[in-house]
């Protein structure tokens, strides 16, 4: 079974080339190296390298990324950095850590990309966030 789609859906052409079942696997393949192996933390991890480490190609992975998540590999393997920072963020464990030490943790090459994905995904900068998360014994301490 193929998915078969014309070109009016808006999806690239070679789309209805892929198998159903092909596309649910490599999905999985895609989350499960993204959640598992965490590739989102490599600063230099492109979607080449990730089809090749899938043994596909990049417009497969690139067409499972766009029609299952809604985006592209960079916006999807943002979110994830996003995502991960907050937990570290939340934790009581890493709350001494500077924010651009957060950003190198979570795979992010400078500072002004993590901000801006920072803010598209929370809207708010990733030091607000921090200062209106942490316990309130913190913010005590800071005002004295």
């Amino acid at each position: 079974m193929s998915v078969n789609h014309k070109k009016t859906d808006g999806l690239p052409i070679y789309y209805g080339n892929i198998k159903l079942d092909m596309v649910l696997d490599l999905r999985e393949k895609i989350i499960s190296a993204i959640e598992k192996r965490k590739i989102y933390r490599e600063k230099n991890y492109p979607v080449k390298q990730l089809a090749t480490d899938l043994g596909t190609n990049t417009r497969y992975v690139s067409t499972v990324i766009n029609v299952s998540f809604g985006m592209n590999y960079t916006s999807l393997i943002n979110k994830y950095r996003i995502e991960d920072a907050i937990t570290i963020l939340n934790n009581e464990k890493y709350r001494n850590l500077r924010v651009e030490d957060v950003s190198d943790m979570v795979g992010f090459s400078n500072r002004q990309s993590f901000y801006t994905s920072f803010q598209r995904v929370t809207g708010m900068t990733p030091k607000t966030y921090k200062r209106l998360n942490q316990p309130s014994g913190d913010l005590k301490k800071k005002k004295k």
